[in-house]
């Protein structure tokens, strides 16, 4: 057990110790499902994720840290591995890999990386994830650019991701005009994806689809959408249908535009169907040389949020799940301007404002396993909020004091009893790095 500071704060812990390079948790889930370690990425502030060679973790009861994954002779334009994530049931990571071929003249890019699972009984040994074939005619199952923030889902059969098109973005650089869009896929494990094999092509072992749809210029005062992300699985086991049954969905921000025109993010949902394999009526899922590979029969997206013509229009952030599925939580500004959390149903309806602040929350919201309370900065300090109907002053309990630069990258362990956290830390005249934190949080 840990002890505390003071009366209303429990101690941090830190865990790293190595203050030449960073230790980026980056958002994601990134406890190993006993608990004991976290698996983070070494990206560098002037390189990012092209620049960090390595993926390692770190045991949060005695520090010993162990490299899982590391590319030898990596340069400052790639290939890169980052953003990793621990399955939530097996001893495996997903983190991004840039291609191997990557080069000076051409480097690691949102269109030019995939996806790598390491078991942690295998290090240094790829599973490559979601196949990519750029070269036409394309195939099913593959897609033609980099996929990027991976997360599996509860039961780990399936992994979701945000998307770029390289074929797009070089039709983009072709004709002037917009086709380099962002968007959202999922990957699932039924079966290996072989694709014709030159430097810009990977054999995959998982199936992958796109399954939200976007446009370049939607219509004012639609629901079309032009760019996706913010992206996150809805629910352990997704929600829970009227009928009684369950729903594989993802939540996540689009940005529609307003009946003026002007560029609004909102929160929709895109349910996933069981089978990805059928190609539905918009086309085929592996796209065309013009056009994004399609969603699957049975893939529906729907908005959730309407503020586009409210005074404070706008959703930010990842938009995170309670465990049963029943709430959304996002960010948007209450009558007061003020950033605030709000819970919207998978069904959409009337949003609840959770917190009342009088300042904005800053984010990095995170629900607690149990999902009786959410996790976020606000003021400098990482905040816990219960979701009960009590007074908002008897919800709210400050975990950490407040500093400048706040903690980020908020990830609870999997029995909701520890939550972890990087922290920009300089020692011995060195730049800051980012180093991992841990606090014990009373039931």
């Amino acid at each position: 057990m840990l002890s505390c500071q003071t009366e209303s704060y429990p101690q941090e812990k830190q865990v790293t110790h190595d203050y030449d390079y960073h230790h980026d948790l980056d958002n994601n889930d990134n406890f190993s499902p006993d608990g004991k370690w976290l698996v983070y990425d070494t990206r560098t502030d002037s390189g990012g994720i092209a620049e960090s060679a390595k993926i390692e973790k770190v045991n949060i009861e005695t520090g010993e840290k162990k490299v899982l994954f590391e590319i030898k002779n990596n340069a400052i334009w790639g290939p890169g591995a980052g953003a990793v994530s621990y399955s939530p049931v097996e001893h495996s990571v997903v983190f991004i890999h840039g291609l191997a071929n990557s080069t000076k003249e051409n480097p690691y890019q949102q269109w030019r990386r995939t996806g790598v699972i390491i078991a942690d009984a295998n290090p240094n040994v790829p599973v490559y994830m979601d196949a990519r074939d750029v070269t036409f005619p394309y195939t099913p199952g593959a897609l033609r650019g980099g996929t990027h923030r991976h997360e599996w889902s509860g039961d780990g059969k399936w992994i979701g991701f945000t998307y770029n098109d390289a074929i797009l973005k070089a039709l983009e650089d072709s004709t002037g005009q917009k086709h380099n869009l962002r968007t959202i896929g999922v990957s699932t494990k039924i079966r290996p994806v072989p694709v014709d094999k030159n430097e810009e092509n990977v054999s995959g072992e998982w199936f992958s689809a796109l399954v939200v749809r976007v446009v370049p210029d939607p219509e004012p005062g639609s629901d079309e959408i032009s760019h996706a992300a913010g992206d996150s699985w809805v629910g352990t086991n997704g929600y829970l249908l009227k009928n009684g049954g369950r729903q594989l969905a993802r939540a996540f921000i689009g940005v529609v535009k307003n009946k003026n025109g002007k560029d609004v993010n909102e929160v929709f949902i895109v349910d996933i169907p069981e089978d990805i394999t059928q190609p539905g009526e918009p086309g085929p899922l592996e796209g065309t040389k013009e056009g994004f590979p399609m969603p699957p029969k049975g893939a529906s997206q729907r908005r959730l949020t309407f503020t586009a013509e409210t005074k404070y229009p706008g959703c930010t952030g990842i938009v995170r799940s309670s465990p049963d599925g029943g709430s959304l939580a996002y960010l948007s500004k209450d009558e007061k301007g003020i950033e605030q959390i709000f819970l919207s149903s998978p069904f959409g309806g009337n949003p609840r404002q959770l917190t009342s602040h009088d300042s904005n929350v800053s984010g990095n919201v995170r629900w607690r396993p149990d999902g009786k309370s959410l996790s976020y900065i606000h003021e400098g300090s990482i905040t816990l909020c219960k979701i009960h109907d009590a007074p908002f002053e008897e919800r709210i309990t400050k975990l950490t004091q407040p500093t400048n630069p706040a903690p980020s990258n908020l990830v609870w362990s999997p029995d909701g009893k520890l939550l972890a956290f990087n922290r920009l830390i300089q020692k011995d005249g060195k730049a800051a790095s980012q180093q991992i934190f841990v606090i014990e949080v009373k039931m």
